[in-house]
Protein backbone atom coordinates (compact mmCIF):
# COMPACT_ATOMS: atom_id res chain seq x y z
CA UNK A 1 0.00 0.00 0.00
CA UNK A 2 0.88 3.62 -0.86
CA UNK A 3 1.12 6.88 1.56
CA UNK A 4 2.13 10.03 0.10
CA UNK A 5 4.45 10.91 3.67
CA UNK A 6 5.54 8.77 7.31
CA UNK A 7 6.83 9.82 10.26
CA UNK A 8 9.18 7.94 12.47
CA UNK A 9 11.43 7.68 15.12
CA UNK A 10 8.86 10.09 17.14
CA UNK A 11 6.95 10.13 20.81
CA UNK A 12 3.28 10.06 19.89
CA UNK A 13 0.51 11.80 22.33
CA UNK A 14 -2.51 10.78 20.67
CA UNK A 15 -4.75 12.31 22.65
CA UNK A 16 -7.35 9.66 22.01
CA UNK A 17 -9.96 9.25 24.18
CA UNK A 18 -10.02 7.57 27.11
CA UNK A 19 -6.33 7.16 26.77
CA UNK A 20 -5.11 10.16 28.90
CA UNK A 21 -2.51 11.71 26.62
CA UNK A 22 -2.37 8.20 24.63
CA UNK A 23 1.48 8.08 25.19
CA UNK A 24 3.28 5.90 22.16
CA UNK A 25 7.02 6.26 23.14
CA UNK A 26 8.02 4.61 19.61
CA UNK A 27 5.79 5.93 17.69
CA UNK A 28 5.21 6.79 13.40
CA UNK A 29 2.25 8.60 11.44
CA UNK A 30 1.74 7.65 8.04
CA UNK A 31 -0.60 9.76 5.79
CA UNK A 32 -2.20 9.58 2.66
CA UNK A 33 -4.54 12.23 0.71
CA UNK A 34 -4.23 14.19 4.14
CA UNK A 35 -5.85 11.76 6.33
CA UNK A 36 -3.90 9.85 8.83
CA UNK A 37 -3.71 6.44 7.68
CA UNK A 38 -1.64 5.11 10.66
CA UNK A 39 -0.79 6.48 14.20
CA UNK A 40 0.85 4.16 16.80
CA UNK A 41 3.68 2.02 17.61
CA UNK A 42 6.39 2.08 14.17
CA UNK A 43 6.86 -1.81 14.95
CA UNK A 44 3.16 -1.81 13.98
CA UNK A 45 3.08 -0.12 10.64
CA UNK A 46 1.77 -2.40 8.19
CA UNK A 47 5.54 -4.11 6.31
CA UNK A 48 3.62 -3.55 2.91
CA UNK A 49 3.72 0.05 3.35
CA UNK A 50 5.48 2.42 1.53
CA UNK A 51 5.82 5.96 1.27
CA UNK A 52 7.24 8.66 -1.48
CA UNK A 53 8.43 10.57 1.81
CA UNK A 54 9.67 9.58 5.10
CA UNK A 55 11.04 11.79 7.87
CA UNK A 56 12.88 10.96 10.61
CA UNK A 57 11.59 13.04 13.87
CA UNK A 58 14.44 12.49 15.79
CA UNK A 59 12.67 11.33 19.39
CA UNK A 60 10.95 14.93 19.16
CA UNK A 61 7.04 14.22 19.73
CA UNK A 62 4.31 14.90 17.88
CA UNK A 63 0.77 15.46 18.88
CA UNK A 64 -2.20 16.38 16.92
CA UNK A 65 -2.68 19.87 15.20
CA UNK A 66 -3.58 22.59 18.10
CA UNK A 67 -7.03 23.80 17.88
CA UNK A 68 -8.29 27.35 19.38
CA UNK A 69 -11.97 27.08 19.80
CA UNK A 70 -13.06 30.39 20.54
CA UNK A 71 -11.68 33.48 18.97
CA UNK A 72 -12.77 37.00 18.07
CA UNK A 73 -10.16 36.99 15.64
CA UNK A 74 -11.50 39.67 12.93
CA UNK A 75 -11.99 42.99 14.20
CA UNK A 76 -11.18 46.73 13.28
CA UNK A 77 -9.31 49.37 15.61
CA UNK A 78 -7.85 47.87 19.46
CA UNK A 79 -9.08 48.93 22.79
CA UNK A 80 -5.17 49.78 24.11
CA UNK A 81 -7.18 52.97 25.83
CA UNK A 82 -9.80 51.08 27.48
CA UNK A 83 -6.66 49.16 29.14
CA UNK A 84 -5.41 52.37 30.89
CA UNK A 85 -8.72 52.96 31.99
CA UNK A 86 -9.16 49.49 33.29
CA UNK A 87 -5.59 50.07 35.41
CA UNK A 88 -7.18 53.34 36.63
CA UNK A 89 -10.21 51.34 38.07
CA UNK A 90 -13.01 51.38 35.82
CA UNK A 91 -14.51 48.07 35.64
CA UNK A 92 -15.34 46.70 32.21
CA UNK A 93 -19.09 47.55 32.78
CA UNK A 94 -18.51 50.71 33.30
CA UNK A 95 -16.56 51.25 30.03
CA UNK A 96 -19.57 49.37 28.25
CA UNK A 97 -21.96 51.18 29.47
CA UNK A 98 -20.31 54.62 28.96
CA UNK A 99 -20.08 53.82 24.84
CA UNK A 100 -16.50 51.80 25.58
CA UNK A 101 -16.33 48.06 24.75
CA UNK A 102 -17.63 45.96 22.25
CA UNK A 103 -19.07 48.97 20.80
CA UNK A 104 -16.36 50.92 20.24
CA UNK A 105 -14.54 48.17 18.45
CA UNK A 106 -18.17 48.06 16.33
CA UNK A 107 -17.59 51.52 14.95
CA UNK A 108 -13.66 50.40 13.44
CA UNK A 109 -14.97 47.29 12.45
CA UNK A 110 -17.80 49.28 10.33
CA UNK A 111 -16.09 51.73 8.83
CA UNK A 112 -13.03 49.37 7.97
CA UNK A 113 -12.73 48.01 4.20
CA UNK A 114 -12.77 43.94 4.07
CA UNK A 115 -9.28 43.93 2.61
CA UNK A 116 -8.01 45.87 5.73
CA UNK A 117 -10.29 43.57 8.10
CA UNK A 118 -8.14 40.58 6.17
CA UNK A 119 -4.49 41.93 6.31
CA UNK A 120 -5.11 42.82 10.34
CA UNK A 121 -6.49 39.67 11.19
CA UNK A 122 -3.49 37.48 9.16
CA UNK A 123 -1.38 38.71 11.45
CA UNK A 124 -3.12 37.65 14.77
CA UNK A 125 -3.72 34.43 12.62
CA UNK A 126 -0.06 33.63 11.71
CA UNK A 127 0.82 34.15 15.39
CA UNK A 128 -1.78 31.24 16.83
CA UNK A 129 -0.30 29.27 13.51
CA UNK A 130 3.57 30.09 14.72
CA UNK A 131 2.53 27.88 17.86
CA UNK A 132 1.15 24.48 15.37
CA UNK A 133 -2.82 25.46 15.54
CA UNK A 134 -4.49 23.54 12.61
CA UNK A 135 -7.88 24.73 13.49
CA UNK A 136 -9.12 27.90 14.56
CA UNK A 137 -12.64 29.28 15.33
CA UNK A 138 -14.08 32.61 14.39
CA UNK A 139 -16.84 34.57 15.63
CA UNK A 140 -18.48 37.68 14.15
CA UNK A 141 -20.15 40.17 16.56
CA UNK A 142 -18.35 43.42 15.74
CA UNK A 143 -20.47 44.42 12.95
CA UNK A 144 -24.16 44.72 15.00
CA UNK A 145 -26.12 45.19 11.67
CA UNK A 146 -26.32 42.65 8.50
CA UNK A 147 -24.20 43.71 6.17
CA UNK A 148 -20.92 44.43 8.31
CA UNK A 149 -21.41 40.80 9.93
CA UNK A 150 -21.66 39.04 6.65
CA UNK A 151 -17.95 41.32 5.57
CA UNK A 152 -16.82 39.81 9.21
CA UNK A 153 -17.84 36.19 8.05
CA UNK A 154 -16.57 36.69 4.48
CA UNK A 155 -13.25 37.69 5.90
CA UNK A 156 -13.05 35.03 8.32
CA UNK A 157 -13.67 32.74 5.40
CA UNK A 158 -11.11 34.63 3.18
CA UNK A 159 -8.48 33.75 5.80
CA UNK A 160 -8.83 29.73 5.26
CA UNK A 161 -7.93 30.72 1.18
CA UNK A 162 -4.98 32.96 2.57
CA UNK A 163 -2.80 30.56 4.92
CA UNK A 164 -3.08 26.39 5.21
CA UNK A 165 -5.77 26.84 8.14
CA UNK A 166 -9.06 25.19 9.17
CA UNK A 167 -11.59 27.85 10.27
CA UNK A 168 -14.99 27.31 11.46
CA UNK A 169 -17.30 30.81 11.37
CA UNK A 170 -19.38 31.45 14.25
CA UNK A 171 -22.50 34.26 13.75
CA UNK A 172 -22.61 36.34 16.63
CA UNK A 173 -25.08 39.02 16.28
CA UNK A 174 -26.48 39.14 19.62
CA UNK A 175 -22.73 40.49 20.83
CA UNK A 176 -23.75 43.86 22.15
CA UNK A 177 -26.42 46.44 21.14
CA UNK A 178 -25.61 48.52 18.39
CA UNK A 179 -26.26 52.51 19.01
CA UNK A 180 -29.44 52.40 16.62
CA UNK A 181 -31.13 50.42 19.03
CA UNK A 182 -30.24 51.99 22.53
CA UNK A 183 -33.27 51.34 24.94
CA UNK A 184 -34.70 48.66 22.23
CA UNK A 185 -32.76 45.40 22.63
CA UNK A 186 -36.08 43.45 22.24
CA UNK A 187 -36.38 45.28 19.21
CA UNK A 188 -32.68 44.48 17.72
CA UNK A 189 -32.79 40.55 18.95
CA UNK A 190 -35.95 40.85 16.38
CA UNK A 191 -33.43 41.95 13.75
CA UNK A 192 -30.64 39.64 14.52
CA UNK A 193 -34.16 36.82 14.16
CA UNK A 194 -35.88 37.52 11.47
CA UNK A 195 -33.60 39.07 9.34
CA UNK A 196 -29.52 38.19 10.08
CA UNK A 197 -29.71 34.64 10.86
CA UNK A 198 -31.57 33.95 7.80
CA UNK A 199 -29.52 35.95 5.36
CA UNK A 200 -26.49 34.33 7.57
CA UNK A 201 -27.65 30.98 6.77
CA UNK A 202 -28.38 31.14 2.93
CA UNK A 203 -25.20 32.60 2.95
CA UNK A 204 -23.61 29.53 4.40
CA UNK A 205 -21.15 31.39 5.97
CA UNK A 206 -21.72 30.52 9.32
CA UNK A 207 -21.25 27.12 11.28
CA UNK A 208 -22.73 28.24 14.21
CA UNK A 209 -24.47 30.76 15.81
CA UNK A 210 -23.55 32.67 19.24
CA UNK A 211 -24.87 35.15 21.73
CA UNK A 212 -23.67 36.89 24.48
CA UNK A 213 -26.45 36.08 27.94
CA UNK A 214 -24.72 38.73 30.40
CA UNK A 215 -26.34 41.92 32.39
CA UNK A 216 -24.36 43.85 29.86
CA UNK A 217 -25.45 41.54 27.00
CA UNK A 218 -28.83 39.95 26.40
CA UNK A 219 -31.01 38.20 28.47
CA UNK A 220 -31.68 34.56 28.49
CA UNK A 221 -35.22 35.12 27.21
CA UNK A 222 -33.73 37.09 24.24
CA UNK A 223 -30.99 34.60 24.07
CA UNK A 224 -33.52 32.03 24.32
CA UNK A 225 -35.35 33.36 20.46
CA UNK A 226 -31.62 33.75 19.31
CA UNK A 227 -31.14 29.82 19.46
CA UNK A 228 -34.58 28.99 18.10
CA UNK A 229 -34.26 31.00 15.32
CA UNK A 230 -31.13 29.12 14.64
CA UNK A 231 -32.44 25.72 15.20
CA UNK A 232 -34.91 26.83 12.73
CA UNK A 233 -32.19 27.33 10.32
CA UNK A 234 -30.24 24.13 10.69
CA UNK A 235 -27.20 26.20 12.49
CA UNK A 236 -25.86 24.61 16.15
CA UNK A 237 -25.70 26.91 18.90
CA UNK A 238 -23.23 27.99 21.57
CA UNK A 239 -23.07 30.40 24.31
CA UNK A 240 -20.95 33.65 26.28
CA UNK A 241 -22.22 31.95 29.24
CA UNK A 242 -22.34 32.81 33.29
CA UNK A 243 -19.15 35.13 33.01
CA UNK A 244 -20.18 37.65 35.07
CA UNK A 245 -22.82 36.97 36.78
CA UNK A 246 -25.35 33.78 36.77
CA UNK A 247 -27.90 33.78 34.57
CA UNK A 248 -28.74 30.42 34.17
CA UNK A 249 -27.10 30.87 30.40
CA UNK A 250 -25.00 27.55 30.44
CA UNK A 251 -28.46 25.60 31.32
CA UNK A 252 -30.06 27.64 28.30
CA UNK A 253 -27.29 26.57 26.06
CA UNK A 254 -27.44 22.97 27.46
CA UNK A 255 -31.44 22.75 26.69
CA UNK A 256 -30.36 23.14 23.11
CA UNK A 257 -27.72 20.79 23.11
CA UNK A 258 -25.18 23.66 22.36
CA UNK A 259 -21.59 22.50 21.08
CA UNK A 260 -20.24 24.47 23.97
CA UNK A 261 -20.92 27.31 26.64
CA UNK A 262 -17.78 29.34 27.25
CA UNK A 263 -16.67 31.60 30.05
CA UNK A 264 -18.28 29.53 33.35
CA UNK A 265 -16.98 31.67 36.08
CA UNK A 266 -20.27 31.80 37.91
CA UNK A 267 -21.47 28.78 36.39
CA UNK A 268 -23.80 27.33 38.84
CA UNK A 269 -24.49 22.78 40.32
CA UNK A 270 -27.80 23.11 37.95
CA UNK A 271 -26.11 24.19 34.75
CA UNK A 272 -23.24 21.79 35.36
CA UNK A 273 -25.60 18.83 35.50
CA UNK A 274 -27.77 20.01 32.84
CA UNK A 275 -24.30 20.67 30.42
CA UNK A 276 -23.23 17.13 31.99
CA UNK A 277 -26.76 15.59 30.37
CA UNK A 278 -26.09 17.66 26.90
CA UNK A 279 -22.62 16.49 26.40
CA UNK A 280 -21.85 20.43 26.35
CA UNK A 281 -18.73 21.02 26.09
CA UNK A 282 -17.13 23.76 28.85
CA UNK A 283 -14.99 25.80 27.18
CA UNK A 284 -12.61 28.05 29.24
CA UNK A 285 -10.80 31.32 28.80
CA UNK A 286 -8.38 31.83 31.00
CA UNK A 287 -6.81 34.91 29.21
CA UNK A 288 -10.08 36.63 29.71
CA UNK A 289 -10.28 35.84 33.23
CA UNK A 290 -6.63 37.35 33.72
CA UNK A 291 -6.76 40.43 31.69
CA UNK A 292 -10.03 41.76 33.59
CA UNK A 293 -8.74 40.55 37.03
CA UNK A 294 -11.32 38.80 37.70
CA UNK A 295 -12.08 36.59 40.95
CA UNK A 296 -14.34 33.97 40.57
CA UNK A 297 -12.54 30.90 39.24
CA UNK A 298 -14.63 28.71 37.30
CA UNK A 299 -15.75 25.71 39.06
CA UNK A 300 -13.23 23.31 37.76
CA UNK A 301 -13.55 20.24 40.46
CA UNK A 302 -17.51 20.33 39.95
CA UNK A 303 -17.36 20.15 36.23
CA UNK A 304 -14.69 17.18 36.24
CA UNK A 305 -17.13 15.40 38.62
CA UNK A 306 -19.72 15.58 36.44
CA UNK A 307 -17.75 13.97 33.29
CA UNK A 308 -18.54 17.89 31.75
CA UNK A 309 -15.50 17.47 29.04
CA UNK A 310 -12.99 20.88 28.97
CA UNK A 311 -11.78 23.06 26.52
CA UNK A 312 -8.92 25.71 26.20
CA UNK A 313 -8.93 29.11 24.16
CA UNK A 314 -7.53 32.20 23.82
CA UNK A 315 -10.67 34.60 23.44
CA UNK A 316 -8.49 36.48 21.00
CA UNK A 317 -10.24 39.94 20.95
CA UNK A 318 -9.56 43.20 21.10
CA UNK A 319 -11.37 44.31 24.58
CA UNK A 320 -10.90 41.47 26.97
CA UNK A 321 -8.40 38.52 26.03
CA UNK A 322 -6.14 40.50 23.10
CA UNK A 323 -3.97 36.96 23.58
CA UNK A 324 -2.86 35.25 20.29
CA UNK A 325 -0.99 32.21 22.58
CA UNK A 326 -2.56 28.97 22.76
CA UNK A 327 0.76 27.55 24.75
CA UNK A 328 0.20 30.67 27.00
CA UNK A 329 -3.59 29.73 27.38
CA UNK A 330 -2.31 26.04 28.62
CA UNK A 331 -0.47 27.43 31.00
CA UNK A 332 -2.98 29.68 32.34
CA UNK A 333 -5.51 26.88 32.60
CA UNK A 334 -2.91 25.39 34.75
CA UNK A 335 -1.69 28.29 36.98
CA UNK A 336 -5.10 30.16 37.14
CA UNK A 337 -7.53 27.02 37.08
CA UNK A 338 -5.75 24.32 38.54
CA UNK A 339 -5.99 22.07 35.27
CA UNK A 340 -3.51 18.82 35.09
CA UNK A 341 -0.96 18.67 31.87
CA UNK A 342 -2.96 16.14 30.05
CA UNK A 343 -6.09 18.43 30.90
CA UNK A 344 -4.77 21.22 29.14
CA UNK A 345 -3.56 19.52 26.34
CA UNK A 346 -6.69 17.31 25.65
CA UNK A 347 -8.63 21.06 25.90
CA UNK A 348 -6.82 22.59 23.23
CA UNK A 349 -6.78 19.55 21.05
CA UNK A 350 -9.41 16.02 21.55
CA UNK A 351 -12.07 18.84 23.46
CA UNK A 352 -11.22 21.63 21.25
CA UNK A 353 -12.30 19.63 18.60
CA UNK A 354 -15.60 18.54 21.07
CA UNK A 355 -16.35 22.15 21.57
CA UNK A 356 -16.39 22.64 17.78
CA UNK A 357 -18.40 19.39 16.49
CA UNK A 358 -15.25 18.33 14.96
CA UNK A 359 -13.93 15.65 16.85
CA UNK A 360 -14.94 12.90 13.93
CA UNK A 361 -12.58 15.30 12.06
CA UNK A 362 -9.50 15.95 13.88
CA UNK A 363 -8.26 16.51 17.35
CA UNK A 364 -6.64 13.24 17.77
CA UNK A 365 -3.80 10.75 16.40
CA UNK A 366 -6.07 7.91 14.76
CA UNK A 367 -6.66 6.49 11.46
CA UNK A 368 -9.33 8.10 9.32
CA UNK A 369 -8.79 11.52 10.78
CA UNK A 370 -6.99 15.09 9.27
CA UNK A 371 -3.86 14.47 9.34
CA UNK A 372 -2.66 17.84 11.55
CA UNK A 373 0.13 17.57 13.60
CA UNK A 374 2.28 19.77 15.53
CA UNK A 375 6.05 18.39 15.82
CA UNK A 376 7.44 19.64 19.12
CA UNK A 377 11.32 20.16 20.41
CA UNK A 378 10.73 19.18 24.08
CA UNK A 379 11.69 15.65 26.22
CA UNK A 380 8.18 15.57 27.72
CA UNK A 381 4.30 17.13 27.02
CA UNK A 382 4.73 18.92 30.06
CA UNK A 383 7.00 21.24 28.74
CA UNK A 384 4.21 22.67 26.55
CA UNK A 385 2.13 23.57 29.92
CA UNK A 386 5.20 24.72 32.07
CA UNK A 387 6.94 26.96 29.83
CA UNK A 388 5.77 30.84 29.37
CA UNK A 389 7.06 32.67 26.13
CA UNK A 390 8.89 29.97 24.47
CA UNK A 391 7.34 27.98 21.35
CA UNK A 392 9.27 25.08 20.45
CA UNK A 393 7.56 23.81 17.86
CA UNK A 394 9.88 22.31 15.04
CA UNK A 395 7.12 21.49 12.81
CA UNK A 396 3.75 21.84 11.48
CA UNK A 397 1.67 19.52 9.10
CA UNK A 398 -1.71 20.67 7.89
CA UNK A 399 -3.63 17.77 6.27
CA UNK A 400 -0.72 16.37 5.97
CA UNK A 401 1.73 18.77 4.16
Amino acid sequence: MNCDRIWRNARLATLADGAGLGVVEHGAVAARHGRILFAGPEGDLPTALSAAETLDCQGRWITPGLIDPHTHLVFGGDRAHEFELRLAGSSYEEIARAGGGIVSTMRATRAAGQADLVESALRRLDALIAEGVTTVEIKSGYGLSLEPELKSLRVARELAQRRPISIRTTFLGAHALPPEFAGDADGYIDLVCREMIPAVAASGLADAVDAFCEGIGFTPAQTRRVFDAARAHGLPVKLHADQLSNLQGAALAAEFRALSADHLEHLDAAGIDAMARAGTVATLLPGAYYFVRETQVPPVEALRAAGVPIALATDCNPGTSPLTSLLLVMNMGATLFRLTVAECLAGVTRQAARALGLLAETGTLEAGKSCDLAIWDIEDPAELVYRMGFNPLHARVWRGR
